[in-house]
């Protein structure tokens, strides 16, 4: 193996001119027809017992080289990269220049590890929302405990808007009952929106005991056999109900929580949610810290290095997922999307975490952070105990080396927050780091705070 050429190139990356002599190619591609050559028929002899240049004289003197090269290049590419001292940081780009007798030549794009410009990290400014809590934001937070504890109540009139109607139903195509159009004793909670449009407004105004029939036409996009056409669905109301909220008072305190009073309840419901306010400022302020940290920093990133994180990425989540019972391949049937969408969509943050990556290692640098045995071992008690294994479990999973890297970046990161001040942001010293525009990418510790909102599971609809 020999480098020709070594040839500095854009974002980071290195491109190398591989050699490899005749003697050695000789020899991988003498490998590859005894590997081979069981699984190719030649007349006149066995299946694995035909010589080389009978099968080469027939195929072609080229037959073994794919295998050949393939068998030769990881290697190769190895020795070259520690032969030059490069820090490869990525997946390389290889290319087949040239192959015969004489041995073969290629070239391999190196992604190295990017030069970093670091810019501004100290005394960095960022905004904080002061953790402010009215009466009105508890009431807010009262309200699930009373929606809970509302009853329905069952009333001799009208049913109106919010109400709850007990019905029976069944729908007819030109008199002719159709699939799915019939319920018994359904709660139907008028103005939800459940049923098809007009089905509800006509519920509204009748009482328990009677009957009507309600002119229905469903929507163009309903599924096909009923899409589009006009049917009647016969009516019949058994009950209508209210909602009756309870007297919020310190007996109701009582019932929904640990407290004597309504005032304690309030002022503990107050005191958690002005908490939460707090800790969500404290890691939006940190979010926006370590954004400018990034935004100061310049710096080329190759794309292979954020090839190797999105994998990571990739392999995390299919993991989650099969940890739910989902597998990638039902995910992805489940939202649509194919492979190339998924990574796609994953890449900003894949681009982030390097990008923090690169940022957070220049300032351990600069300080000259590091990282003693203690810090290791009280991290390993801490993951043992949190994921409730031995010690020797912990360190089984992940390598020393591991552990020393994260808790040097995590050092660095709360050094820069930790000098950083309340304030307006200032605009960013220097050039992005290169790469790709980051689009709804999440650095780790806005990850941690993100709040999570939860949607109203829609109730089925007349079918």
């Amino acid at each position: 193996m020999k480098v020709t050429s070594v040839e500095k190139k854009e974002k980071s990356t290195v491109e190398l001119t591989i050699q490899i002599g005749a003697e050695e190619f000789e020899a991988a591609v003498q490998k590859a027809y005894l590997k081979n050559r069981g699984r190719i028929s030649v007349p006149g002899f066995r299946k694995g017992k035909a010589p080389r240049k009978i099968i080469e004289g027939m195929y072609g003197a080229g037959v073994f080289y794919e295998d050949a090269i393939n068998a030769v290049t990881p290697g190769a590419y190895e020795q070259a990269v520690k032969e030059q001292n490069l820090d490869d940081v990525g997946y390389p780009k290889m290319e087949i220049v040239e192959a015969g007798k004489e041995g073969f030549t290629f070239k391999a794009l190196v992604s190295v590890r990017p030069e970093v410009k670091l810019g501004a990290y100290k005394g960095l400014t960022a905004p904080k929302e002061e953790a402010k809590v009215t009466e009105k934001d508890i009431d807010n937070e009262l309200k699930p405990y009373i929606d809970r504890a509302t009853r329905l109540v069952s009333v001799k009139r009208k049913a109106k808007k919010g109400d709850t109607a007990i019905i029976d139903f069944e729908g007819f195509d030109n008199g002719t009952p159709f699939e799915g159009g019939k319920g018994e004793n359904y709660e139907l909670k008028l103005g939800s929106g459940t049923f098809v449009p007009g089905f509800e407004e006509q519920v509204i105004g009748m009482k328990a005991g009677e009957e009507k029939d309600l002119d229905i036409t469903f929507p163009e996009d309903y599924h096909a056999d009923l899409a589009g056409k006009a049917v009647v669905f016969h009516v019949n109301v058994k009950e209508v109900k209210e909602p009756q909220a309870p007297q919020v008072d310190d007996e109701f305190a009582k019932d929904v929580s640990e407290f004597e009073t309504l005032e304690a309840f309030r002022k503990d419901l107050g005191e958690k949610l002005a908490e939460r306010r707090s800790k969500q400022a404290q890691a939006d302020f940190e979010n926006a810290v370590m954004e400018q940290l990034v935004g100061n920093m310049e710096c080329e990133i190759p794309d292979g290095m954020v090839d190797v994180q999105l994998d990571k990425l990739m392999e995390d989540y299919a993991m989650r997922m099969q940890s739910q019972g989902i597998s990638m391949d039902d995910y992805m049937k489940m939202m649509n999307m194919n492979a190339d969408m998924v990574r796609a969509s994953a890449r900003p943050s894949a681009l982030r975490q390097v990008q923090m990556e690169l940022a957070l290692t220049a300032v351990a640098d600069a300080e000259n952070v590091e990282v003693t045995q203690e810090d290791v071992d009280a991290q390993i008690k801490q993951l043992a105990e949190q994921y409730s294994v031995s010690e020797e479990q912990v360190k089984t999973a992940i390598p020393e080396e591991t552990l020393k890297r994260d808790l040097r970046l995590k050092k660095a990161g709360d050094l820069v927050i930790a000098q950083a001040k309340v304030g307006k942001a200032k605009k960013a010293t220097a050039k992005k780091a290169k790469g790709e525009e980051p689009e709804g990418e999440e650095t780790a510790k806005k990850a941690a705070s993100r709040k999570k909102k939860e949607e109203p599971a829609e109730e089925p609809k007349a079918e």
